[in-house]
């Protein structure tokens, strides 16, 4: 798989207790993801974070949190990215999503992974 130069950078936040159809919404989009053979995803977890609600989400060791923040980033061709987007919309619920341009330096082991 190639991924041009020129890309999009999706970044989902939401929390480790989002669901989508009885299972974590997190997993939900990363299967999506694939399943669209989109080049890849990864999901990050934050120690700290709040959202639109203001309240904090925490990993400290005296408020053990089950809610920590998530952050999932996707990067493809735009185009691509773009439609994922309407497949996206009903696991996210209350989340945030953001879409950048990115420049893609490398993809995979070797430069030849990037189109130019």
């Amino acid at each position: 798989m190639r991924v041009p130069q020129d890309a999009a950078l999706l970044r989902i936040y939401l929390g480790e207790s989002d669901r989508c159809d009885g299972r974590p919404a997190f997993e939900a989009i990363v299967a999506a993801a694939r399943d669209e053979r989109l080049a890849g995803a990864t999901v990050l977890r934050g120690p700290l974070g709040f959202g639109r609600s203001s309240r904090f989400h925490t990993a400290k060791i005296l408020r053990l949190s089950d809610d920590l923040p998530l952050v999932i980033e996707i990067v493809d061709a735009a185009d691509r990215i773009e439609a994922f987007l309407p497949k996206l919309a009903p696991m996210v619920g209350s989340g945030l999503v953001t879409v950048e341009k990115v420049r893609v330096i490398q993809y995979g082991d070797t430069p030849d992974g990037v189109a130019r």
